[in-house]
């Protein structure tokens, strides 16, 4: 199969992942993307069946490998949609277990609403099939009790409800520890990325959110899978990180846009 764009870490194919990934013969260590949110954009007037798509990216996921999956709802008649939870939902059912429920908090509201708290975060579900293989956490959180020590007699409640005194705490001595597992992020033009090209596409999230999923669920030279490429976020960063990686897109526009990104002399950070 020819590919739309090729380099020594990149790969895109244009068309449609169901029809691609079983014929590339590929297991991939880690799927980073983020689908159509329901009918929040037209995509080129391209439709999207989640069923299938999962259905076709659960199989090329290597045993211990991780799929991280960044989705939001619409809101529909007054109701959010939650096709978010049936997303996930499916995933359990093709095998893979949901091994966190994150959460990618944004600076603020795309637009504020008028009967309900202004909406400024979305999912990031990370399922994996078996034990993941690979966890990296991040550790840079400012670690408030550094080098302090709970004394003794404090409690705790135990499983039947019961108070049970015990020294329970000991500080850390780090001055940063594993952070926690809602991620916040600035958006929007110069904040999200400085390439205006990625702003062609009407749907982008941050540079950095790729990377630090990257980092903490792959190791340099391994493969990443987006089945749904987009503006190339994850493609670029895996680049800059010496992952190897495999996009997937639909809209031949969308891939231009990330060719042009992947294209640009990045500096590995050599993570």
């Amino acid at each position: 199969m020819k590919s739309y764009y090729q380099d020594k870490w990149v790969t895109i194919y244009h068309g449609d992942c169901r029809e691609i990934l079983p014929v590339l013969d590929c297991k991939v260590d880690l799927v980073l993307t983020s689908p159509p949110y329901d009918n929040l954009r037209d995509y080129g007037g391209q439709t999207f069946d989640y069923i299938s798509t999962i259905e076709t990216i659960v199989p090329v996921i290597k045993k211990g490998g991780v799929c991280v999956w960044i989705v939001g709802d619409a809101t529909q008649n007054g109701s959010e949609s939650c096709t978010s939870f049936r997303q996930a939902l499916k995933f359990i059912d093709c095998g893979l277990s949901l091994h966190d429920t994150m959460i990618y908090e944004k600076n603020g509201p795309p637009y504020p609403s008028k009967d309900k708290y202004y909406q400024t975060f979305e999912y990031m579900f990370v399922f994996s099939k078996g034990k993941p293989s690979t966890v990296n956490l991040i550790t840079d959180r400012k670690n408030k009790w550094v080098g302090q020590k709970w004394s003794s007699g404090r409690t705790r409640r135990t499983i039947d409800g019961e108070l049970k005194r015990q020294d329970w705490y000991v500080g850390s001595q780090n001055d940063y520890g594993v952070r926690f597992n809602i991620w916040r992020y600035h958006t929007g033009a110069g904040y999200s990325t400085k390439d205006k090209v990625a702003f062609e596409h009407p749907a982008t999230f941050p540079e950095l959110l790729a990377q630090d999923h990257i980092i903490s669920w792959s190791n340099p030279n391994e493969i990443i899978l987006d089945p749904m490429v987009g503006s190339g976020t994850v493609l670029k960063n895996c680049k800059k990180l010496n992952r190897h990686s495999i996009g997937i897109e639909i809209e031949e526009r969308y891939c231009e846009i990330a060719a042009n990104r992947c294209r640009q002399e990045v500096m590995e950070l050599g993570i």
